[in-house]
């Protein structure tokens, strides 16, 4: 008779942090389309990974490393205040717009977080500063390069937890705790983005979170941000809804949902999009640390039958294409609709972009609260230095612009703390 396997409490943990993925998502465990994805596709993101670790520090920008995100107050522009967080001293730019910011997830089973409670230290699920000293935080690679497996592990444990028995760190993820990083790093708004997973239950991220916006009475400073699943039969209704209750982009993550973004089926959403004018926020390109079955679904290419479309609506390639992100920037300079949201990329990458595009389309986006806010701020003033213009276009001019064609956004300047 054969022993039942035993899994380790490590395997158990990662087993279940996909499981949400899994019920949602059995009916398309088969790709279609294996065409799709090639032994190409897989040599170009080891190539990409070998080239980028080689090049660090070789740059225009010479070594960018340091300890952790408090050690970014080795930089002109930050410090640390009395109680040892990092505040960006700089007041020579106007207050950022963050086009890419969560919230704490808690959904299908675990315990609803309050989103309105203020806590201690905001614990990053990629968090640099977790230890004494930081982790060593190179700002010239991609910046999942920088965590170990061990780090990676504790996202798998967390994701799990945010599914099934609630997460302690997500639990920190709360809106004051976010305005006060926001605060501290002169980020003046933030949009803020959902993701639907397409689950039986506890799938409602967006109605939760506009829900919180509205408590907060903050909404000059929080913009609503919907996502609905793309096989969800009431994708359509869903999103009138949102644009109705102020939503002004949706997210869609083609690698959590596992869909391409050229499937017929999601037609359906972008012509929706256009008509309400909402902007659409992708998640584009390989990270490299997602399920590696999932890679197919955002490789660039695939958005190109959006773009080409729908050249009335704006869509912004998230991470700037991640770990793709040549190919991202091959579709921003040949679409006026695509725009490339920056968060994630290296400061000789994003000095490249800057080049090739003049600085046009490009959006600060941070992706907290995997990390700081300032990881990102960071890389736009290292690389913007002795480029104001560009510098307030990246920092704030370009998302006006991309939010333009709806409702204007607050206008800079205006706040309190500024």
């Amino acid at each position: 008779m054969q022993k039942p396997t035993i899994l380790s409490r490590r395997q158990f943990l990662t087993a279940t942090a996909g499981g949400v993925a899994s019920l949602a998502l059995a009916a398309c465990a088969d790709d279609p389309e294996p065409g799709r994805y090639t032994a190409a596709d897989i040599a170009r993101l080891a190539r990409q990974r070998e080239t980028e670790s080689a090049r660090s520090g070789q740059g225009p920008f010479g070594p960018q490393k340091y300890r952790g995100y408090r050690g970014l107050s080795e930089l002109p522009w930050f410090e640390l205040d009395s109680d040892g967080q990092l505040r960006c001293v700089a007041d020579d730019f106007p207050p950022a717009i963050d086009i890419h910011c969560h919230l704490g997830m808690s959904m299908f089973m675990a315990p609803e977080i309050d989103l309105m409670a203020p806590t201690g230290r905001v614990q990053h699920l990629l968090d640099c500063d977790r230890e004494q000293p930081g982790c060593e935080l190179d700002l010239d690679v991609y910046i999942n390069a920088n965590f170990t497996e061990d780090d990676l592990w504790e996202l798998r444990k967390g994701a799990a937890g945010q599914a099934f028995w609630g997460s302690s760190a997500a639990a920190t993820q709360t809106i004051p705790n976010l305005l006060g990083e926001m605060d501290a790093t002169r980020v003046g708004e933030a949009v803020i983005l959902p993701i639907a997973f397409g689950l039986p239950f506890g799938d409602d991220l967006t109605e939760r979170w506009m829900d919180a916006i509205d408590r907060t009475e903050l909404g000059d400073r929080l913009i609503k941000g919907a996502s609905v699943h793309p096989r969800d039969a009431e994708r359509i209704g869903k999103l009138e809804r949102y644009a109705a209750a102020g939503a002004r982009a949706v997210k869609l993550h083609p690698t959590m949902q596992r869909f391409y973004p050229d499937d017929p089926e999601v037609m359906e959403i972008y012509q929706a999009c256009e008509r309400l004018g909402l902007a659409v926020i992708f998640h584009a390109g390989r990270a490299g640390i997602e399920p590696e079955a999932t890679h197919r679904y955002a490789m660039p290419r695939h958005f190109e039958g959006a773009l080409g479309s729908f050249p009335n609506v704006d869509f912004v390639l998230g991470h700037a294409g991640a770990r793709d992100a040549a190919s991202a920037l091959e579709l921003a300079l040949r679409y006026e609709n695509a725009w490339l949201g920056i968060h994630g990329q290296g400061v000789t990458t994003l000095h490249e972009m800057l080049d090739a595009t003049g600085g046009e389309r490009m959006l600060f986006g941070t992706d907290w609260p995997f990390y700081h806010l300032a990881a990102t701020l960071a890389k736009v003033l290292i690389i913007t230095e002795g480029r104001q213009e560009q510098r307030d276009a990246l920092l704030r001019g370009n998302a006006e612009r991309l939010f333009g064609r709806g409702t204007a956004i607050s206008s800079a300047g205006t706040h309190p703390r500024y």
